[in-house]
């Protein structure tokens, strides 16, 4: 299973040197609709699997649900002659001119050398305590907010519950809210999840309130109350790592914990979306989609 993982990066390599997919399916015998569904659906799946523990097997027969193109045989049968074919590749480096920038982009880098002189009343190890997408738990994970060693931006670094971190970056509007951002998957494949969090009127708040927006395990978009207490003013890297991410049943929280399990774990603190089975799609979609999230 090690070539599974050789022949992503190899892939992601390629596409960032400009090798466009019908190609490399093209020299490796593969329909382009399956080797992109094995790049950016099957492979990204199964590298989670891995992460939640899942052994080999089970993780790649789980990824393989994700779509319906690709069979387990087939894909076994044919990693070596795949991955020959993307390591025999050659690629022509583009070159890239500075009028092809994207404005929005560049402002965004703007932003976050700005954020650097203001995020000092607001670097630090926070606790944050959310509702659990796959349960009524209680989410409770450490965050960290400093500014990165090169000086250039703000570094944001997150220990879920299971075990991974992730690491992104922070932009300020003005002095009203901060965005976390992050990619919850291995580069290329986006997947983004960001956090924003009201900034009040107070030199180094003991708490931010915010929302915390993602995907959940079907990939709906969510939208839930988020709460980041204040752990530490450190901003070193290794004391943030040695803090881990955990679900927290009701019956074994304490007193301040229940306080912040009222304040994000009910009813109304989650906004759910999801897609309805239609061969139609009509308002009356709408109508099922709210009944379903009523139960």
């Amino acid at each position: 299973m090690e070539e599974l993982k050789e022949i992503y990066e190899r892939m992601t390599f390629l596409r960032q040197k400009g090798i466009k997919m019908k190609d490399m399916a093209e020299r490796a015998g593969f329909s382009p609709s399956v080797l992109s569904a094995i790049y950016s659906t099957v492979l990204p799946a199964y590298f989670k699997n891995l992460e939640k523990g899942m052994s080999e097997e089970e993780a790649l027969h789980n990824a393989l649900v994700w779509v319906n193109n690709v069979s387990k045989k087939k894909l076994l049968g044919s990693l070596a002659r795949l991955k020959d074919s993307l390591f025999s590749t050659d690629y022509q480096a583009k070159a890239v001119h500075e009028d092809t920038r994207c404005p929005f982009l560049a402002q965004l880098e703007n932003n976050m050398q700005e954020t650097m002189g203001r995020i000092f009343n607001f670097s630090g190890i926070y606790i944050s305590y959310s509702i659990s997408s796959g349960s009524r738990s209680l989410k409770v994970e450490p965050y960290l907010i400093a500014p990165a060693e090169n000086g250039n931006y703000v570094e944001v670094g997150h220990n879920n519950a299971y075990g991974v971190t992730h690491w992104g970056t922070a932009l300020m509007n003005g002095f009203n809210h901060l965005y976390l951002m992050f990619n919850e998957n291995p580069s290329p494949q986006l997947s983004l999840f960001y956090i924003c969090l009201k900034l009040p009127m107070y030199d180094r708040p003991p708490f931010l309130r915010g929302l915390y927006l993602c995907f959940d395990y079907n990939y709906n978009p969510v939208a839930r109350r988020i709460l980041f207490v204040k752990h530490s003013d450190s901003v070193a890297r290794d004391e943030f790592l040695k803090l881990k991410g955990e679900l927290k049943a009701l019956e074994a929280l304490d007193e301040k914990e229940k306080m912040y399990y009222d304040y994000t774990c009910q009813a109304e603190d989650i906004i759910r979306m999801c897609n309805i089975p239609s061969p139609r799609m009509t308002e009356e979609d709408l109508i099922v989609e709210k009944k379903i999230f009523s139960l």
